[in-house]
């Protein structure tokens, strides 16, 4: 509780009172003086006493119209606040709108002595994607001498979504995909539930597996396989370098791959798959949730997706947090490489060493020093160091989906290599730079060049043994670009 500025001058008046009495010996101005003391303290009982009751009868909402918008979309937010009963004290609302909010006017309403309600209406605009909560309100109460300021009324949430890009292609050399982004199946027989195919008995299966409807029918033993239950582990990697940031405000390349990644991840949360994340920026690993199954696993993920922003490369690798502190740990990250170039070069050393044939080591010197250069660099990326560490601490086989661009060819084909060791499958999903950049499409015969470069290199990837490498980019300037297509063997 605050006194106002006239209890200032009250109390003011008490003390000058007091002070006169003891200067002039006048009992009477120090009667004065305690009279007004306790004419305030009267004040203030009864101003809590009248506060408290209309804090009982106050009721205050905030209420945006939706709970769910797209990014730079304004919605109106009403502010209202309704009295049982009419009070004598000034009442004054402040809207406690969440910091990303940007309003022209802040929403308040003021109820003066003797009304019971007002409202009041503004435009806000939500400029960051993510989950937004509101303040309580703050309300103000006061009269003329005593002023309290509480919190009271509800305190809704909008979730402020990405604008999503134009149409999405998803594809192959300018085919679209036919199916959904995820959708799979068991891709294995065993003890499911799904009929899958019939077979011939063979010595080993057991009697219960038999299908004897249909040895019956084709007069010799036969076996039912069944569709096997499984659950696809899936990680989604997400480079969010720098390099990620090319393309229109609403139309980059994290964005769009946003898009696909968060429709994958729909996906595996409707077919009951553990999904995981790693995000990775210029200075390393920023996020890593570990693939489950759970609702707040689910959720989680979709607010990092929705939240995520392309780094800068300046950041320092020490100030990442990602979820998991073992990706980072010295000893695990040691013990995991395999040192087959270090080898390599301390046999080099000993042959040199003991001088048994020097011509043949002066061969050698100089392509294990280049092995040497090139494991340094591609080690020193951030996308292949990301994906060397998340599959080596894993022993069992999972799907790794990769979302990233064009911009590093040669640390991509490392990465994919690494990702699919020990049996895993790779779907690299890619953002052709030419599909982004700003002007890209003024020279459309060149910008068609650059694409057959790029398709070249996509096809490179998905030759891979398990290895699908699809483009992801805006439908129409694809569709620009191959229209600058010329027939085989004709002049440009």
């Amino acid at each position: 509780m605050q006194p106002t500025r006239q209890l200032w001058a009250t109390i003011a008046l008490a003390g000058l009172l007091g002070l006169l009495a003891v200067i002039a010996a006048r009992p009477v101005l120090l009667l004065g003086s305690a009279l007004l003391g306790a004419w305030i303290v009267t004040q203030q009982y009864h101003f809590l006493r009248t506060l408290r009751t209309t804090v009982d009868r106050l009721e205050v909402q905030q209420t945006p119209v939706r709970s769910g918008i797209q990014t730079d979309d304004s919605i109106p937010v009403t502010l209202a606040a309704t009295l049982a009963k009419p009070s004598s004290l000034s009442i004054e609302i402040e809207a406690g709108l969440p910091t990303a909010a940007v309003a022209e006017t802040h929403p308040s309403v003021t109820i003066d002595p003797g009304e019971t309600d007002g409202s009041h209406t503004a435009t806000i605009s939500w400029p960051v994607a993510g989950h937004h909560q509101f303040d309580t309100p703050t309300v103000t109460v006061e009269n003329d001498f005593f002023r309290e300021t509480i919190q009271i009324g509800t305190a809704p949430s909008v979730t402020v979504e990405p604008r999503e890009p134009r149409a999405i292609h998803v594809g192959e050399g300018g085919d679209r995909l036919a199916t959904a982004y995820g959708e799979h199946d068991g891709g294995r027989h065993g003890s499911g539930i799904e009929p899958a195919e019939l077979r011939e008995y063979i010595p080993g299966d057991t009697m219960d597996r038999i299908d004897w409807k249909a040895t019956a029918r084709l007069s010799s033993p036969h076996v039912r396989e069944y569709e096997a239950e499984t659950d696809r582990r899936t990680l989604l990697l997400i480079d969010q370098r720098r390099d990620l940031m090319t393309g229109e405000p609403g139309e980059t390349k994290l964005e769009y791959l946003r898009e696909v990644a968060l429709a994958i991840m729909g996906s595996a949360r409707r077919l009951g798959d553990p999904v995981g994340l790693l995000g990775v920026g210029d200075a390393g690993i920023t996020t890593h949730i570990e693939p489950t199954t759970t609702p707040v696993t689910y959720n989680r993920i979709k607010h990092e997706l929705l939240t995520l922003e392309p780094t800068t490369g300046e950041q320092d690798p020490t100030t990442t947090q990602p979820h998991s502190s073992s990706l980072h740990s010295p000893e695990r990250r040691h013990s995991s490489v395999k040192n087959t170039t270090a080898d390599a070069r301390m046999k080099l050393e000993a042959i040199t060493a003991s001088g048994v044939d020097g011509t043949f080591a002066s061969t050698l010197r100089p392509f294990y020093a280049a092995r040497k250069s090139y494991q340094t660099r591609i080690e020193s990326e951030p996308l292949y160091g990301a994906v060397r560490t998340a599959i080596q601490q894993r022993n069992s086989q999972q799907l790794t989906i990769i979302c990233t661009d064009d911009s590093n060819p040669g640390e991509l084909r490392e990465a994919v290599t690494a990702a699919r060791k020990n049996g895993n499958t790779v779907m690299v999903l890619l953002a052709p730079t030419v599909l982004y950049e700003s002007g890209g499409l003024a020279d459309i015969e060149r910008a068609y060049d650059r694409y057959v470069e790029f398709e070249a290199f996509r096809r490179d990837l998905a030759q891979l043994n398990r290895v699908t490498a699809l483009e992801v980019g805006p439908k129409d300037r694809l569709s620009s670009v191959l229209s600058a297509r010329r027939p085989r063997g004709k002049p440009a």
